[in-house]
């Protein structure tokens, strides 16, 4: 099982796409993010095929904090059921994993 995880989530504008990665990043929930786009998605949304312009946010984090960034995600995002799906990360440059792993290590607490 991969330790790292890139986690793509479409948004429904830049604004939108801007709120959550910034949520995300302070949260420390994800070590980093771009924004791509626009982007044109069709897909199957209650009985009927949807075509919208969007935009692609790329996320990375670590498989122990993907389930916060998640519930980051959600509580931002404005879709009823948003795209959130996590791609493992099977390799790549050390420095930059291990700085994934930094950037989104929970603090210790002082309890």
């Amino acid at each position: 099982m991969s330790f790292h995880v890139e986690v793509r989530v479409a948004a429904g504008s830049l604004e939108e796409a801007e709120s959550i990665v910034a949520a995300a990043v302070q949260g420390r929930v994800a070590a980093g993010a771009q924004i791509t786009g626009p982007i044109t998605s069709t897909y199957w949304w209650k009985g009927e095929i949807q075509r919208a312009e969007e935009r692609l946010i790329l996320m990375k984090t670590t498989t122990a904090r993907l389930e916060d960034l998640v519930a980051v995600v959600r509580a931002a995002h404005s879709y009823d059921t948003p795209e959130i799906v996590a791609v493992p990360i099977e390799g790549g440059l050390a420095d930059y994993l291990n700085w994934i792993t930094e950037e989104t290590t929970e603090p210790a607490s002082d309890a």
